[in-house]
């Protein structure tokens, strides 16, 4: 039994305004924003920029955020998100900018009734996660699958990456 679900990922292109109007924390929110890129400089060993931590705290909650693997496979990168509990048709992946976008949304109700009590429960929320794409990758040729509760992306290199590689020679003295 094949249970491997396609999600698309759409292409497009970004409607960030060129200038943002002031705002009172956006001072504020700058310099947090480079304590994180300071404090995430050695990690990830990877060619993936600045936007691959975590979103920032005030966009979302920690137990939202999916936690994801980035692996170099040679001709690919390759990576996974943990989404239990969700299917593919509530998650989103896009690409805009050189900036790859997962987005899902999970809603889950509970009703249960017995006699003399009804118990009825309900969670929802949503998360993004973005990732600077390295120069690398061919970002028309990404394709997404989606298997319980794992959303594996793989984003092909372009072949000229490979020839842009070069070993260099260690000497001792």
């Amino acid at each position: 039994m094949n249970d491997i679900s396609k999600v698309p990922v759409k292409t497009e292109k970004s409607a960030t305004p060129t200038s943002t109007p002031w705002h009172p924390f956006e001072a504020f929110r700058q310099e947090v924003d480079r304590l994180f890129e300071d404090f995430g400089r050695s990690f990830p060993p990877f060619g993936f920029g600045r936007r691959f931590e975590l979103s920032p705290f005030w966009s979302a909650s920690a137990d939202l955020s999916p936690a994801v693997d980035v692996v170099d496979k040679g001709t690919t990168w390759q990576i996974t998100a943990e989404l239990p509990g969700l299917d593919e048709k509530n998650v989103e992946v896009a690409v805009a900018d050189n900036i790859l976008t997962i987005k899902g949304e999970k809603k889950e109700e509970k009703e249960e009734k017995k006699k003399g009590y009804c118990r009825s429960e309900r969670s929802f929320g949503t998360f993004q996660r973005s990732f600077e794409l390295p120069e690398s990758v061919d970002q028309d040729k990404i394709t997404a699958s989606f298997r319980k509760g794992l959303l594996t992306l793989t984003l092909p290199k372009n072949p000229e990456a490979h020839r842009l590689e070069k070993k260099i020679e260690v000497k001792a003295d």
